[in-house]
């Protein structure tokens, strides 16, 4: 493996590595230290310390032709609906997250799912996943399937120990939510999330399509064919 290739997989085990220790086993320990203000600022700290490094030994890491599959309309179709579904999942996944750190989390979980949270209990996750899986499909070259499958397996991994997580620290109020809502997306709901997921998302996914450009990239989403 090359040096920049080698680099790239280095920061991104170390990205997802770093996640799980400081959300799971070391994040009691870290919060008794620090006190939840410095667990926080030191575990964004780190995260955008190997994110960084991530960035850099990707752009490091000479670009390649793809390992697999062709590079047609009909890839990019798929690559780009799902990256669209994955920015509507996220953006609806801000408001009333009860996974998110945030004042009334509990409250939030008690309440009736609505918007993204009728699909699944971890739109945000999924919407990870789905990008990971929009650039597999698109671009399956060594350094963004070393990328795309850090981030595939953070979400998915990371949306399971989450449940965990959050039955411990909140216990009937997030058995309440689990009740409620589904680990695995409810595909058919998703055109009923509402205005703001559904126009925020796009917006989101317009302007990240778009910044392909100025970034030396291939042309993504509707971009593709302006």
């Amino acid at each position: 493996m090359e040096p920049a290739l080698l680099s790239l997989t280095a920061a991104s085990t170390a990205l997802v590595g770093s996640h799980f220790a400081m959300s799971h086993p070391l994040r009691a320990g870290m919060v008794r230290m620090l006190g939840q203000g410095g667990f926080m600022a030191v575990y964004s700290l780190v995260s955008l310390a190997f994110m960084a490094w991530m960035f850099f030994a990707f752009r490091a890491v000479p670009p390649a032709a793809p390992l697999w599959g062709g590079t047609g309309d009909a890839v990019w179709v798929v690559a780009s609906l799902l990256t669209l579904v994955a920015m509507v999942l996220y953006a609806g996944s801000m408001s009333g997250n009860p996974a998110l750190p945030a004042p009334g989390a509990e409250k939030a979980a008690r309440a009736e799912p609505k918007g993204v949270f009728r699909v699944t209990r971890h739109p945000m996750m999924w919407g990870f996943a789905l990008w990971a899986l929009g650039h597999i499909v698109a671009a399956p070259t060594p350094r963004t399937l070393v990328v795309a499958l850090a981030v595939l397996i953070l979400a998915l991994v990371g949306a399971h120990l989450q449940d965990r997580k959050k039955a411990a620290l909140m216990g009937e109020a997030w058995a309440e939510w689990e009740s409620k809502t589904s680990y695995w997306p409810r595909w058919g709901r998703l055109l009923s999330v509402g205005l703001f997921p559904l126009i925020g998302g796009t917006a989101i996914w317009l302007a990240a399509t778009w910044a392909h450009m100025p970034l030396g990239s291939w042309d993504a989403g509707v971009w593709r064919w302006l």
